[in-house]
C-alpha cells in the first residue's frame, strides 16, 4: 500500500471502527458509500456483493436503473455512467464498487493507498457481517425447526389421549389454526365402514362426498392458488380458503384440511406448507388409530352377539336324541363358521296306530348368522305343523308355504324328510332339492333318493311328490348335507357321494355313532388341513 498521511490515516482509523462495529450489513454498505461518495464528491453511485451467483446490487445512491438484487458488472455500471469502478478486497473480490465521475479525482498514490485500505477493511467487514447474517438465519431455521419438532410432539401426544376420530379432528383444527393463527379451517375425513367427520370454522363446506373423487389428485401440500384441479380450485377459493393440506392413509386418500388467510397479509411459505404436512400425516396415524381401535370393538362385539347365536343355535338341536326301538340313530353337525345353516332333528309323533317319528336334515342357502336365522325358522315351523298335515308331501307344502312369505326371495332350504314307523319300519321319503340320500341295503345294494321337488321357500304354490320304502333288519339309511359330499381338498377335489357309501358299507356292522366318526375321520383325512368351506351334517338311521 502507497505512504498514507496521518490525516488520512485517522479517517481511515475512524473508518475502520465503524466498519468493524456493526455486523450489520445494510450499516456497514451505508457508512462505505458515505465515505466514498464524500471523499469523490459524488452523487451516484453503487455496491454489489458477490452473492455466491455473480454481482448483485447490494445498494445504489442515486441511480434508479440498479434496483436491489438486480445483476452488476463492469459494464453494467459503464451503462449506467458509473465509469469510477474499484474492487472491494483483494482478488477474488467480495464486490465492487462504482460511482459516477468524481469531482475530485484520485490524483495521487496515497489517495489510492486510502481508497484500497478503506474497502479492504470493508471487505472484511461484509465479509464478517455475511458470516453473521449466515449464523443468523441458520439459528433461527434452527429454533424455526425446533419449534416445529416441539409442536409436532404435542400434537402427537394429544393425539396418543383420544381415541375417537371426532376429537382429533378437533384438536387437529385448533392445532393448525392456531399456529398460523387462521380464524377459518375446515377439516373432511371419511373411512366407507364409519362415514365422514367434518369440522368447520367460519367456513360451510358442501358434503365430502361431492368432490372426493377430486381430492385423490390433491398435492401433500398445495396452495390453494396452485391448484391443478380448476373445480377444486374455484370451491376453496370460494370459501376463503388459501391453503390445503391432503389427508392420506397409504396411497388413499381420506380427507383434507385447509387454512384461511394468515393475519396481517402474511403468506403461506413453503416451511409453513413441510410443517402442515407433517401435522397432516400425524393426524392421518391418528384416524387410522381410532378407526382400527373401533374396529376392534366392533369385531368384538359382533364376535359376543355371534358366539351368543352359536349358543342359541346349538340350543335348537336335539340335546338326545329319543330312543326307538329296533331303530340306532345318530347324528352330527359342523358348521363352517361358528354358527352355520344346516339343520337336523328327530321329532316323534303319534301317525295313527303306531308312533311315528319324523327324521329331518336341512340346508340353508348361504352361511353366518343369517342363515342360521332362517334355520331357526325351519325348526320352528316343522315342530309347529308336524302331526297337523296328513302326509309328509303336505308337510313340506305347508312348511315351504310358510317360508316363502316370511323369508327373502334370496333364502330357502333344502331339506331331506323322512318320516318312519319303528314297529314296521314303513318310511315316507320327501326331499326339497337336496343332496341324494343314501339308502345301503343290509344286501349291499346302494339306492340313492333324490329331490322329490324345488327347495322349501323358494317359490309359492309348489308340490311335491312323496316316495315311500321299508327299512329292513342291516339295512341303513344316511341323511347329510352336501358340505359331506362337496368336502374338498386345496386343490378342489371333492369327497363324493361314493367314498361316503363305500365307508358306510365298511363301517356298517358298528353302531349309528361308530359309522358318523368314520365319515367324519375319512373326510378330515381327505381335506389334508384344506379349510371346510360348508357345513357338515350327518344322519345315520340303522335298522337293527
Amino acid at each position: 500500500m502507497a505512504h498514507v498521511s496521518v490525516s488520512r490515516l485517522e479517517s481511515l482509523l475512524e473508518s475502520a471502527q465503524l466498519l468493524h462495529a456493526s455486523l450489520d450489513l445494510d450499516n456497514l454498505l451505508k457508512h462505505l458509500l458515505r465515505t466514498v461518495m464524500g471523499r469523490l464528491l459524488v452523487t451516484r453511485a453503487v455496491i454489489a456483493i458477490d452473492v455466491g451467483d455473480g454481482l448483485r446490487v447490494a445498494m445504489a445512491r442515486g441511480v434508479t436503473d440498479a434496483p436491489v438484487g438486480s445483476r452488476f458488472d463492469a459494464a453494467r455500471a459503464s451503462a449506467l455512467g458509473l465509469p469510477q469502478q474499484m474492487p472491494i478486497g483483494l482478488t477474488p473480490a467480495v464486490g465492487l464498487l462504482a460511482t459516477a465521475p468524481p469531482a475530485r479525482p484520485i490524483v495521487d498514490e496515497e489517495e489510492r493507498g486510502f481508497f484500497e485500505a478503506l474497502l479492504g477493511i470493508a471487505a472484511t467487514g461484509i465479509s464478517n457481517a455475511h458470516s453473521h447474517a449466515q449464523a443468523t438465519r441458520l439459528n433461527r431455521d434452527l429454533d424455526r425447526k425446533i419449534q416445529e419438532l416441539r409442536t409436532l410432539m404435542e400434537l402427537g401426544r394429544a393425539f396418543s389421549r383420544v381415541s375417537e376420530v371426532e376429537e382429533v379432528a378437533r384438536i387437529f383444527g385448533l392445532t393448525l389454526a392456531g399456529q398460523w393463527m387462521a380464524t377459518r379451517y375446515a377439516i373432511a375425513v371419511c373411512r366407507d365402514t364409519f362415514g365422514t367427520v367434518s369440522r368447520q370454522q367460519g367456513v360451510k363446506l358442501p358434503p365430502l362426498s361431492t368432490y372426493m373423487d377430486a381430492l385423490h389428485h390433491l398435492p401433500e401440500a398445495s396452495l390453494v392458488s396452485d391448484l391443478q384441479d380448476g373445480d377444486l380450485r374455484a370451491l376453496f377459493e370460494a370459501h376463503k380458503l388459501h391453503v390445503v393440506f391432503s389427508l392420506r392413509s397409504g396411497e388413499q386418500v381420506c380427507g383434507f384440511a385447509a387454512l384461511g388467510a394468515r393475519p396481517g397479509g402474511q403468506t403461506y411459505a413453503s416451511a409453513d406448507l413441510e410443517l402442515g404436512a407433517g401435522m397432516a400425516a400425524q393426524a392421518v396415524v391418528a384416524f387410522d388409530n381410532c378407526w382400527h381401535l373401533r374396529e376392534m370393538l366392533d369385531k368384538k362385539q359382533y364376535e359376543k352377539e355371534l358366539a351368543v347365536a352359536a349358543g342359541i343355535q346349538q340350543g335348537l338341536f336335539p340335546a338326545t336324541l329319543p330312543d326307538l326301538d329296533g331303530f340306532d340313530v345318530a347324528a352330527m353337525n359342523r358348521p363352517a363358521q361358528q354358527v352355520g345353516g344346516d339343520y337336523y332333528d328327530v321329532l316323534t309323533l303319534t301317525d295313527g296306530v303306531s308312533p311315528a317319528c319324523l327324521f329331518c336334515v336341512a340346508d340353508v342357502s348361504g352361511k353366518g348368522l343369517a342363515a342360521s336365522l332362517l334355520m331357526s325358522t325351519i325348526q320352528a315351523t316343522l315342530r309347529a305343523l308336524l302331526g297337523r298335515e296328513d302326509s309328509l308331501a303336505e308337510l313340506a307344502c305347508r312348511t315351504n308355504e310358510l317360508l316363502f312369505a316370511t323369508t327373502p326371495g334370496s333364502k330357502y332350504a333344502t331339506a331331506a324328510l323322512v318320516m318312519a314307523h319303528p314297529a314296521t319300519g314303513e318310511c315316507r321319503y320327501v326331499s326339497g332339492g337336496h343332496t341324494e340320500t343314501l339308502l345301503l341295503r343290509a344286501s349291499g345294494e346302494r339306492i340313492w333318493m333324490g329331490a322329490t321337488g324345488v327347495p322349501l321357500g323358494l317359490f309359492p304354490g309348489m308340490t311335491w311328490e312323496e316316495l315311500s320304502f321299508t327299512l329292513g333288519a342291516g339295512d341303513v339309511l344316511v341323511l347329510y348335507s352336501d358340505g359331506v359330499s362337496e368336502a374338498q381338498t386345496a386343490v378342489f377335489d371333492e369327497f363324493g357321494p361314493e367314498r361316503l357309501a363305500d365307508i358306510v358299507e365298511r363301517e356298517r356292522a358298528q353302531p349309528a355313532s361308530a359309522i358318523i366318526d368314520a365319515i367324519v375321520a375319512a373326510i378330515d383325512a381327505f381335506v389334508e388341513g384344506a379349510p371346510q368351506f360348508d357345513d357338515i351334517t350327518l344322519m345315520v338311521i340303522k335298522r337293527i
